[in-house]
């Protein structure tokens, strides 16, 4: 799972953009300004006596509406496109598709029930696996107070992975069921993502803990309004973006694997592949999880709408859309060498993926003094991973722009790489449908304005130093070319 990191700020290790930040990945200049005593140092977050003139980004009111109702949307209509339209994207019988999301859709106390144990499966695991601690930045708004984070994900993740075995080894659940009914989880899903909203966006209004309103309720809604929630130690933040969204992606491809074996009696290589590239994607997140607590989304974006509903439903049901795309047809068997060629793409770009991220992460923690070896950082250990001696501009502003390793190559490498991994996820399943693309371009387009937003937030915040690093990191995505 996310939103952009700030351009100076700590790096998610892993996590993917979600589709929110690609439907709309804009900034629009309307400002509205929230009630308070004085300016948030830093431009960092400002909580609810803190002056901040907050820019309305998505296209304000208008835009976050239209991204609610196609978030929703587009899960259905893909769906049915992939289990009753042949994964063709056009509908001709909007009627059918209608009445198949009526029957098939609609929630069952079981899917319900399902999910929600789920979820408070992993959170009992948050607070009972042995973990190490990381600290986040300071917090403004709490007197600098830097809060603590338990990150224990490997475990947690080797864990569940365990305890699903089981229970499916055993009888106690069938995995391949969840593919029977994935309308009904889905809905589930969304339903408990949307409460889930409403209920953080209501209870912090109720508590006085609301930070950077804009008085507008629909838009004030999408964006959030508490910015630290926690039951207890556990930060509701980083927990739904790291352990609920990316493990539940894992467990719909695994049931899609599972459900194409009890189907065909075989699990095709194209299945294995996505099995291989959603795990791995997975369990380079947990590894690297203590990367989190100083990225954009833990310190400054709020947990409203946005991050809860695609954390919670929009991540994993969108992203699953290749694995169902294959366990709808018939078992094939693609050329050996072009199998190959599509796991060499994943394999050289996840490689990329990983070590540029683990280079800025780990810079920036030996910077602040928080890196510590440990045993996660081998599983598995890629040369290059942690730079010696690394080489960076030292800004005016404080922060350090890294200019070493991959980072010396371009500035946004590891976007890149991610790219190169969701082009492969497409590839390994052919050419006869647009779906299993659809999270390729959908990025693609998205990724190239980011990079645009952030050089010109980057630019007016280093001036001088940015335009320094530009003339030694010339290239954003691919060296000679982009």
């Amino acid at each position: 799972p996310h939103r952009p990191t700030h351009c100076a700020g700590g790096l998610h290790l892993g996590a993917r953009a979600s589709p929110y930040v690609m439907a709309a990945d804009l900034f629009v200049g309307q400002t509205r300004r929230t009630p308070s005593d004085g300016p948030a140092p830093n431009g960092a977050a400002a909580g609810p006596k803190e002056a901040k003139v907050e820019g309305l980004e998505f296209g304000g009111p208008m835009g976050a509406s239209l991204i609610m109702v196609w978030s929703h949307l587009q899960l259905y209509y893909f769906w049915y496109c992939i289990f009753h339209n042949d994964s063709h994207v056009l509908v001709s019988d909007w009627g059918h598709m209608l009445d198949r999301i009526w029957a098939e859709c609609q929630p069952s106390f079981r899917a319900l029930g399902v999910y929600v144990a789920f979820i408070v499966a992993q959170a009992l695991l948050a607070y009972l696996v042995p973990g190490h601690t990381v600290l986040g930045y300071p917090l403004p708004h709490e007197g600098g107070r830097r809060l603590s984070y338990c990150c224990n994900g490997l475990g947690c993740w080797i864990a569940s992975l365990a305890g699903v075995w089981a229970v499916h080894h055993y009888g106690l659940f069938n995995l391949g069921e969840v593919t029977r009914d994935l309308g009904r989880y889905m809905t589930s899903a969304i339903i408990i993502a949307d409460f889930t909203a409403a209920g953080a966006y209501l209870g912090a209004k109720a508590r006085g803990s609301a930070h950077r309103m804009t008085g507008i309720g629909v838009y004030d809604f999408f964006m959030g309004a508490p910015l630290n929630p926690r039951i207890g130690s556990l930060d509701l933040k980083m927990f739904t973006e790291a352990r609920v969204s990316w493990i539940v992606l894992f467990l719909l491809t695994a049931s899609a694997a599972v459900a194409q074996y009890q189907r065909w009696g075989t699990v095709t290589a194209q299945m294995w592949f996505m099995v291989a590239a959603h795990g791995l994607y997975t369990h380079t997140i947990m590894r690297g999880e203590e990367g989190i607590p100083v990225t954009w989304d833990i310190f400054y974006e709020k947990w409203g709408w946005m991050l809860i509903y695609w954390n919670l439903a929009g991540v994993p049901f969108t992203y699953c859309y290749q694995s169902f795309f294959l366990l709808s047809r018939p078992p094939t068997s693609p050329h050996p060498a072009y199998t190959a060629a599509c796991a060499l793409l994943l394999v050289t770009s996840y490689v990329i993926w990983d070590v540029s991220n683990s280079q800025r992460c780990y810079f920036r923690m030996r910077m602040e003094g928080t890196f510590r070896w440990r045993l996660g950082l081998y599983l598995p250990w890629l040369p290059g991973r942690i730079l010696k001696d690394p080489k960076y501009i030292q800004t005016e502003a404080g922060s350090k722009l890294l200019v070493d390793g991959w980072w010396a190559v371009a500035r946004k490498v590891n976007y890149t790489a991610d790219i190169g991994m969701a082009l492969s996820w497409g590839l390994i399943c052919g050419f006869d449908s647009f779906i299993p693309y659809f999270y390729f371009v959908f990025f693609l387009a998205m990724i190239i304005h980011r990079a645009h937003r952030d050089n010109q937030r980057c630019a007016a915040k280093y001036k001088k130093d940015w335009a320094a690093y530009c003339e030694q990191v010339p290239y954003t995505f691919v060296p000679g070319l982009f």
